[in-house]
């Protein structure tokens, strides 16, 4: 791809205390309102003017843009492979890299990042806004500013948050534990069933026991192999068997992420679990999430999940729908046996989830 590259003149020209690679992949962050007032893509090239207190960090910024900056609704996997292909290329050059994105898809992408980079021992921070980086009100130069502070953050000379999260609205989150709740706050993204990396006021307070620890001399590991052959398929009362079966024979389905009702639970009518079934007897992969934002699946606490269990369906504990389809469609595509993905899916890879005991 034709990525364009800014190299911004921060901080003192010596003595330069640390590097971060910015990546503008799009999003309402780089957003400005020309003369007409309609939103256009910003140029990163006068970032300076609208952030002038980028020029204090005594920090290398280089900003890599995409060649079209993309909404978050049309991210694929292709823009995955390019956002993991660009920190692989540049990982030994910078101390962290900010990824700026839409926040509609933001979870989607830190969870699957956290499991195409094995080995990260450098931040990778995700950050957005909800208002663009031009307009009066903006969250767009806190959250940058910030994001920017975490990615270079070090304690005894190590990272302080060696992975994959999200900066949003003083809050830094693990990327594949989080999810947008709001489109109209600023308070965006939560993280239910894990706690908070940090939070911003004053200082950054880190929560250093919730932070994955840094791994020193690990050696960086890019997976660009993906299977999108998956869907989610959401419960809902009043479900019919046609919806169901038609599903579940789509041609070359290999994955389903079955959102169910509290701690996955599900209709136990015979025609429901028969469905179920015939699918996970002809191959098809079926992972149960539940549809609370916390909380998690214990399949067998009810009568309603047990048979689920009984069938094959596997649980996935307290993982976040976002995090679950990510993980197959990573699972799908790196490993050959299903016994094995079925094992991984259901077991911690990176932090994503706890152990589902």
């Amino acid at each position: 791809m034709n990525y364009k590259i800014v190299r911004l003149n921060t901080g003192a020209k010596n003595d330069i205390a640390a590097s971060v690679l910015i990546i503008y992949t799009g999003g309402t962050l780089g957003m400005a309102y020309d003369a007409s007032g309609a939103l256009v893509p910003f140029n990163f090239g006068q970032i300076l003017e609208k952030i002038p207190n980028l020029t204090n960090m005594n920090v290398a910024i280089t900003v890599i843009s995409f060649p079209e900056p993309i909404d978050s609704s049309n991210v694929n996997m292709q823009h995955w492979v390019d956002m993991g292909y660009i920190i692989y290329e540049n990982y030994d050059t910078y101390d962290g890299f900010v990824i700026l994105h839409g926040t509609d898809t933001m979870a989607y992408s830190a969870s699957m990042l956290s499991y195409m980079l094995r080995g990260l021992s450098k931040p990778v921070v995700f950050t957005g806004a909800q208002l663009p980086i031009s307009a009066m009100r903006s969250d767009a130069r806190e959250n940058l500013m910030t994001a920017l502070e975490i990615a270079t953050a070090k304690a005894n000379g190590n990272p302080v948050v060696p992975e994959v999260c999200i900066f949003f609205n003083h809050m830094l989150l693990r990327g594949n534990r989080s999810k947008k709740v709001q489109s109209v706050h600023f308070d965006a993204f939560e993280s239910e069933n894990y706690p908070a990396l940090a939070e911003a006021g004053i200082i950054i307070d880190y929560n250093y026991a919730a932070i994955k620890t840094y791994e020193e001399g690990k050696k960086l590991k890019y997976y660009n192999k993906l299977d999108n052959r998956v869907m989610i398929l959401k419960l809902f009362p009043g479900i019919t068997s046609k919806i169901l079966d038609s599903c579940f024979d789509i041609e070359d389905m290999r994955g389903v992420v079955l959102e169910t009702y509290g701690s996955g639970n599900s209709p136990s009518e015979s025609w429901f679990i028969n469905s179920l079934e015939k699918a996970v007897k002809k191959g098809i992969i079926i992972l149960n999430v539940s549809q609370c934002n916390g909380g998690r699946v214990i399949q067998g606490r009810y009568q309603t999940s047990k048979d689920l269990k009984k069938i094959g369906v596997l649980s996935g504990g307290d993982i976040t729908t976002e995090a679950a389809v990510t993980k197959m469609m990573f699972l799908l595509a790196n490993e050959t046996d299903d016994t094995e993905i079925r094992r991984k899916l259901v077991t911690p890879m990176i932090g994503e989830m706890s152990l589902t005991g």
